[in-house]
Parts: structure tokens; C-alpha cells; sequence
């Protein structure tokens, strides 16, 4: 892979390059790690990449890349950068022929998450974007439950994402991530609806199989002289007819990274949470409740198949991010062998999650600010 993003200092590319070498599927080979042509040589050199190909800018990268021959270019782009910057990088991977990874949320508007879903379609490559929380073995099992009918028919889900880190104006003390994340010239129209909000709405329509019809919002900006959204409790219609709740806040002070979900069928509920992951507890209607655990007893082979580990042994936020880019370079590789995947293994998000998530984050905003307040996906 080549990254785009992710030098020094960055949070985010760190946790990708960890989850991409992870299965030993993935190597860094180039990279444009910073639009300081200084910093991304030194974050090369960090990095062990040869100084060749560290490139001053992305549209360098992929022209020189376009040019070596194959089995020596890289097979993709991987793009860490913040919001604004998603969509020139994967238009240009895109129209040069490489396919894509890509951090969340797609990209900084609705034009653009369109504009790619375009090219996606066109260019028939591979396009995967990291909501990790998909990656799981529990939220796997979840989501074959439901859709081999273990829980019924869905009739209730609420999900939630609280953290407290942004409780106070933190981003005026040169904290980084909080910088950008309310900036709205680089985070785009929301901030904890598009940063966390939108892991709840993916969680919810990938577990469930369902999708958001329509949303009602109530917004809020706590955090005197913040620029966007730090808090919002949205209830949802699902196209079944199901009924929902969905909150996402970063000003619940004390709160760590605690995105969990419930869903609630004519047979039973099922009831996950992020910061215990390896656990999944089933309330059954007309029997005692069960929890099933990660690599434990009798899961459906899609759990199976990204359970790494024997039970007991707890698996987290990394491996859950590996198994997206573990999936998505089993899946390059298919290609560029002329095969097809094993099914099991196509299950990642892509661009067309990624227009659902601009699309609901476009949508709170709108309803937040109504009057009328339900509107349609």
C-alpha cells in the first residue's frame, strides 16, 4: 500500500499502519505522509520506507507509482488524512487505477461521497472504509443472527456513542485531534454527529440489515465558542418499520469510548458493547439469557472467520481495524489474480456506506436546525 496522510504526529495513520501489517497481508512501500514535503521525507525515514518513495504530495505519488511496472507499483491507496482532504486523494487513486482504503467519514460533503460512489461504479475497484466497529467478531455474529432470523423480526434499536473528551474547549490548547475535528473547514457540517455519530448509524444498518427512512434531531453545541456539534440524540424510522434511538456525544464527561447497541426482536434482544467487545449477550423472550464470547463455542463461520485467537484472549480496536484491511487486501489480491474472493471475506464497509454516512450526517443537521424536524433519507 501507499498512504496518503499519517506522518508525524498523526493519531489516526499509526492505528492504520498497525491494522494493515497486522496479518502480514499488507506492506507499506510509499507513502505522501504530509503536506510538508520536510515532514513526510522525515516520517519516511521513521518509517523505513525508501526515501524514492517518499513523495512531497499525493498527486506525485500516484503519477510516479502509475508508472512502475506491476508487482513493484503499490496495489492501493490507504488516505488518513482529515475530512477535507479524503476526496482528491480517492479521486485521483480512483481515475489512475488503484483501488482504495479510506478513514471515515467519506468525504466532506455530499457532491464528493457521490462523485466517488460514481467512480466506483465505473471503474469496478475496490473501495473500503475503515468503520472498524464492523470489524468484530461479536458484531459479526450479531449480524448473522439477525439475518438467519435467530432474534425475529426487529421491531426496536438503540445505539449509542458517549465519550467525554471534549467536555471542555480543549482544541484551544493545541490539541491536535480536537483542532480539526471542530473545524468546520476541515471536519465539514458536524462534529460529534460526523466523527462519532456516524460509527452509531453504520453499527446499527450493518448489524441489522435495515436502513434509516427518516430522523428526527435535536442538536447541540455545549462548549461555549465551539464551532460545531458536540452532542445530538436523533429517533430514527427504519425502512421495516422498525423504531429507533440513536445518541452520540463528546461532552459526557467521564465517559471513554463507550459505543454500544441494542436491538430488539419478536424472539430476543441482543446487546453489545465496544469497551467489553468480546462479548455478545442474547436475551431470549421464552429462555434464560446467554452471552456468547469471541472464539468460544459453537458462532457462525462469519465470526469465526475474523476471531484471530483462542478464546479468552481479548481482542480489541486493532484487530477489529485489521480484519477490514485483512478483508480488503484478500480481496485486492482476487483481483489482481484473476479470481474471486471467498465470500466470507467480502465483508467490509465501501463507498456506498460511506454515502449513507454523508448522507445521515447532512440529514441530522438539517433536522436539527427545523422547525418541521422529521425528515427522509
Amino acid at each position: 500500500m501507499g498512504m496518503v496522510g499519517g506522518g508525524r504526529g498523526a493519531f489516526i495513520g499509526a492505528v492504520h499502519r498497525m491494522a494493515a501489517a497486522l496479518d502480514g497481508e499488507i506492506a507499506l512501500v510509499c507513502g505522501a505522509f504530509s503536506a510538508d514535503p520536510e515532514k513526510s521525507r522525515l516520517s519516511g525515514e521513521d518509517l523505513c520506507v525508501p526515501p524514492q518513495r517518499v513523495y512531497d504530495s499525493f498527486e506525485t505519488m500516484i503519477h510516479a507509482e502509475k508508472r512502475l511496472p506491476l508487482g513493484d507499483r503499490m496495489d492501493f491507496v490507504s488516505i488518513v488524512t482529515p475530512n477535507h482532504l479524503h476526496y482528491a486523494p480517492a479521486r485521483m487513486a480512483l481515475e489512475n487505477g488503484f483501488h482504495v482504503v479510506c478513514d471515515k467519514p467519506l468525504c466532506f460533503n455530499m457532491d464528493e461521497a457521490l462523485h466517488l460512489q460514481k467512480l466506483v461504479e465505473e471503474t469496478g475497484l475496490i473501495f473500503a472504509l475503515t468503520h472498524n466497529y464492523t470489524g468484530y467478531p461479536m458484531v459479526k455474529q450479531a449480524r448473522a443472527m439477525v439475518k438467519n432470523g435467530d432474534i425475529g423480526q426487529i421491531r426496536k434499536i438503540v445505539v449509542e456513542y458517549p465519550q467525554g473528551w471534549l467536555t471542555n474547549k480543549v482544541e484551544d490548547t493545541g490539541y491536535k485531534q480536537a483542532e480539526w475535528r471542530t473545524d468546520p473547514k476541515r471536519s465539514g457540517i458536524a462534529g460529534a454527529m460526523g466523527d462519532i455519530g456516524t460509527h452509531a448509524e453504520n453499527l446499527a444498518e450493518y448489524i441489522t440489515g435495515l436502513k434509516i427512512s427518516e430522523l428526527c434531531a435535536d442538536i447541540s453545541t455545549f462548549v461555549p465558542g465551539r464551532l460545531l456539534d458536540d452532542d445530538g440524540n436523533v429517533l430514527l424510522r427504519f425502512d421495516n418499520g422498525a423504531k429507533g434511538i440513536l445518541h452520540a456525544s463528546q461532552i459526557s464527561a467521564g465517559e471513554e469510548n463507550d459505543l454500544n447497541i441494542r436491538i430488539y426482536g419478536t424472539k430476543a434482544g441482543l446487546q453489545w458493547f465496544q469497551m467489553q467487545p468480546n462479548s455478545l449477550i442474547v436475551k431470549w423472550l421464552d429462555k434464560p439469557m446467554e452471552i456468547l464470547r469471541t472464539g468460544g463455542g459453537t458462532l457462525y463461520p462469519e465470526a469465526a472467520a475474523h476471531t484471530r485467537i483462542p478464546g479468552g484472549h481479548p481482542e480489541g480496536y486493532l484487530e477489529a481495524f485489521a480484519n477490514i484491511y485483512r478483508n480488503a487486501a484478500i480481496c485486492i489480491r482476487a483481483r489482481l489474480d484473476g479470481v474471486e474472493a471467498p465470500a466470507v471475506y467480502q465483508d467490509f464497509p465501501t463507498v456506498s456506506d460511506g454515502v449513507r454516512g454523508m448522507n445521515f450526517i447532512e440529514k441530522v443537521i438539517e433536522s436539527g436546525k427545523s422547525e418541521a424536524k422529521w425528515v427522509s433519507l
